[in-house]
């Protein structure tokens, strides 16, 4: 079982239809797939590997030094003296930094600011078209989820970009890259390593492997999509393993909606369905994620003040 791999640029064809059609599959049965000729020049995102990995270069001492990397010591120190010694669940083996448009990003390399500003545009537009193809397999209003995200064009969307790197583990046993979780936002897109594996979904009761595409875009849809949808699109739970021989390049931007926006169940002309998730505001589901992320997410709904 595979993860789907949809050409985006037949869209634009005879074959937009069925490449609808394949989106809209991947967003129901899945949650998860892989874009490929999405439009982003290949060139780009060699320069985009090239800078993160070298930047990981510059961070990695500091890696040894970090939290997981100390506890890990302890445990397998202590290992010894405990005959039942308990993995870490706390923590994740993740060396990780976050990019926005008003925050302090690393000086060096140097071309590493101008390479992933352009990055992060060409991503930002590619978000956007694919929350459009949602609308249009939602039957919503062309920008419907771009709107509820901004709440009608009053607040700025949040986008992020995370750069993360997963180094060689000693003890897979012990600790996971990244513990299992849903997104708490709208569209996740990722540029995953094309050469060391460990991100899987969770899929039929069965954990399933996200497969290195060169150059592809893996797209996942977060727990607002689940709610704007009305549970027809559903956020997907995913981990990352440790591995012992690579290091694993993680680069995930996050188009979210505005920490002041209202969301809720949309509708378009032909749906009576019930709604099935609250009204609430953003802000309110994150002050409730932070403490939940990597606990049941349907309790989170629940939890959330309905406004």
């Amino acid at each position: 079982m595979a993860i789907p791999v949809i050409d985006f640029s037949k869209l634009e064809g005879k074959e937009r239809a069925e490449t609808l059609a394949r989106i809209a599959n991947g967003c129901q049965e899945w949650g998860f797939f892989q874009l490929v000729n999405h439009g982003i020049p290949v060139e780009l995102l060699e320069r985009v590997k090239k800078v993160c990995s070298e930047c990981y270069r510059l961070r990695a001492e500091g890696f040894k030094a970090s939290k997981p990397v100390q506890l890990l010591n302890k445990l397998v120190e202590e290992e010894s003296d405990a005959a039942d010694a308990k993995p870490l669940d706390n923590v994740d083996w993740e060396d990780v930094f976050l990019l926005q448009d008003d925050n302090e990003w690393p000086a060096n390399p140097p071309e590493f600011r101008e390479t992933m500003k352009e990055y992060r545009e060409e991503l930002r537009k590619l978000a956007e078209k694919v929350m459009e193809v949602m609308d249009e397999n939602l039957g919503f209003e062309k920008g419907s989820i771009r709107n509820s995200f901004s709440g009608n064009g009053e607040h700025q969307p949040f986008f992020g970009t995370k750069v993360s790197h997963y180094p060689p583990c000693p003890r897979l046993d012990m600790v996971n890259g990244l513990r299992a979780h849903t997104d708490a936002g709208g569209v996740i897109l990722l540029f995953q390593d094309d050469q060391v594996g460990g991100l899987q979904i969770l899929k039929d009761g069965q954990w399933i492997d996200v497969q290195p595409v060169a150059n592809a875009i893996v797209i996942n849809t977060g727990d607002q999509i689940e709610v704007l949808s009305n549970g027809r699109y559903k956020s997907v739970w995913h981990r990352v393993l440790t591995t012992s021989d690579g290091n694993r390049r993680s680069i995930a931007s996050f188009y979210n909606p505005s920490l002041k926006a209202t969301i809720a169940p949309g509708t378009n002309k032909d749906d009576s369905a019930t709604a099935l998730y609250p009204k609430y505001v953003f802000g309110d589901y994150m002050d409730v994620y932070v403490k939940q992320k990597f606990l049941a997410k349907e309790p989170r709904f629940a939890a959330v003040t309905a406004v």
